[in-house]
């Protein structure tokens, strides 16, 4: 019993952490980008980063290594589903702003100036992301609740 409450607490505080993160990082790409507003987007997105790791990984025990209602349960909800497909936009979102924010870690790192342009756009995948993430949240309560669309 004690396990599977704190998978879904760490579960549940990685939905919160990654919320905040992609908000915030979503606010600072769209703010000025000196060097106070990269070191508010690379904080942000580290601590998406973690929280996505942390969500994702909590998650699968959850699901499929027999903590919860079973694999099988899971497989077979739509709302699990709809959230699975969500996690997946999410996620193909998210590699172009990962790969274009490790390369700005890496030329500044080089002392390399960065080309900035790509920032807005990447701001309203992040916006879009948190759209998302909501929307998994009502697809895990309706989950939870046994309800069916």
């Amino acid at each position: 019993m004690y396990v599977r409450w704190l998978f879904a607490a760490l579960h549940l505080l990685a939905l919160g952490i990654g919320l905040g993160a992609i908000w915030t990082r979503g606010r600072a790409l769209g703010g000025e980008l000196d060097n106070d507003g990269l070191r508010r987007v690379f904080l942000a997105d580290g601590f998406w980063g973690f929280a996505a790791l942390l969500w994702i990984s909590t998650g699968l025990v959850r699901a499929f290594a027999g903590l919860e209602k079973g694999t099988d349960y899971y497989l077979n909800n739509t709302m699990f589903i709809i959230k699975m497909a969500l996690l997946g936009i999410i996620l193909i979102l998210e590699i172009w702003p990962m790969v274009t924010l490790i390369r700005w870690r890496v030329k500044l790192g080089r002392g390399e100036m960065l080309d900035t342009d790509a920032a807005p756009t990447m701001a309203r995948i992040s916006q879009a992301q948190v759209v998302l993430v909501v929307l998994m949240v009502f697809a895990a309560t309706a989950m939870a609740r046994g309800i069916l669309f």
